[in-house]
């Protein structure tokens, strides 16, 4: 049996299930989670584009951190995309539909030094993380606090990466205005 809140909605039915979280808050709750599993899957891809095109004095170390950061939230994909199975819903995450959800902007594609790489992807992680705290506050609106748990992880995870890319900017943070740029 499929409880939904519009009729042939995928992004919103739920199947039924034991959990005793009602049908419509599942079916928000999965909607908040299958917008943050498109931009965590575009997110995955650009840190990616931006691991096997950089270039610069930095190249490995940037490499390796690229590398690293990708890896992780390829992690955080797959525990998003199972919370959505686990609520009921459908984990809607390939890569065209990834490409048609993402909250983030295309990744710039005259990038090629290692600092434009690292501004670019702090951009981006920037939007993330505030996409995430905004998950938190409707979860908990909504009761569901193991997925707000879920959210909360994700946000920590991401504000640390945003917190080590931006060390590669400090020397410089202070001439230039590097701020997030998704408070605008």
């Amino acid at each position: 049996m499929v409880a939904t809140t519009k009729q042939n909605d995928t992004k919103s039915s739920v199947y039924s299930t034991r959990i005793d979280i009602p049908g419509e808050i599942r079916s928000q709750v999965n909607t908040l989670l299958n917008q943050s599993l498109a931009t965590a899957i575009d997110l995955k891809t650009q840190i990616k584009y931006a691991h096997w095109n950089v270039k610069g004095k930095d190249f490995y170390q940037l490499h390796l951190l690229f590398d690293e950061i990708a890896s992780e939230v390829e992690e955080f994909i797959d525990l998003i995309a199972e919370r959505i199975a686990t609520l009921g819903g459908k984990a809607l995450g390939t890569a065209r539909i990834a490409a048609k959800e993402s909250e983030l902007p295309e990744f710039p594609f005259d990038a090629v030094d290692g600092m434009d790489h690292v501004i670019a992807l702090s951009d981006r992680l920037a939007i993330y993380a505030k996409s995430l705290r905004k998950n938190i506050d409707k979860t908990n609106d909504l009761g569901d606090m193991d997925t707000n748990d879920l959210f909360i992880e994700i946000s920590r995870a991401i504000d640390k990466r945003l917190w080590f890319l931006e060390a590669h900017l400090q020397s410089s943070f202070q001439n230039k205005d590097h701020s997030n740029k998704s408070e605008e």
